[in-house]
């Protein structure tokens, strides 16, 4: 059966231009927006930095769990994707205070390089999300792509944490 150029971007296009669009929305909102300050609070924490600190870090290990349980997946561990499913389900469930916090509160920053950087991997994680979920219901979807849009997925969320939990446990320790 042979695809045409409408039905292939049908399959590829229109999942990347919702995560596009998802990625500029965000972006823009957190640029225009005027931030409150406001912050999230957690009993048993020192600040909404150390909050987001963590909510951050386990995100990237249920993160990790996604990679380990997608490469079990595609290796026919079928009866493993329950864990997959509920692993990803928690890590965007971890990251949506943190997002909303870092949107609503902060903006979309730019002042130095490592902000900046933060805050452009916060869009694309984002919209390769909605890119990821989009894909994941089309039964005529290229077999390569939801393995890509997967990683790219996880490649947001380790220069997430990279910029903002590592940079905070480095700067200010483990324990604060």
């Amino acid at each position: 059966m042979t695809t045409t150029p409408v039905h292939h971007f049908s399959r590829v296009g229109i999942p990347l231009a919702a995560g596009a669009a998802a990625a500029v929305a965000l972006g823009v909102y957190g640029r225009l927006h005027d931030p409150t300050g406001v912050a999230i609070n957690i009993a048993g924490f020192s600040s909404f930095q150390a909050v987001k600190t963590w909510l951050a870090t386990l995100a990237l290990v249920l993160g990790v769990l996604q990679v380990v349980s997608a490469i079990a997946l595609y290796r026919g561990r079928a009866w493993l994707a329950p864990v997959h499913r509920w692993s990803g389900r928690a890590a965007v469930a971890v990251t949506l205070p943190v997002v909303a916090h870092c949107l609503y509160a902060l903006g979309f920053q730019y002042g130095e390089p490592r902000v900046l950087i933060h805050s452009l991997l916060g869009c694309f994680f984002y919209g390769a999300f909605v890119v990821k979920m989009l894909t994941l219901t089309r039964r005529d979807a290229p077999s390569w792509l939801l393995p890509v849009v997967g990683g790219a997925v996880f490649t947001g969320l380790i220069g997430l944490w990279l910029t903002s939990a590592l940079w905070f446990f480095t700067t200010f320790g483990v324990i604060r």
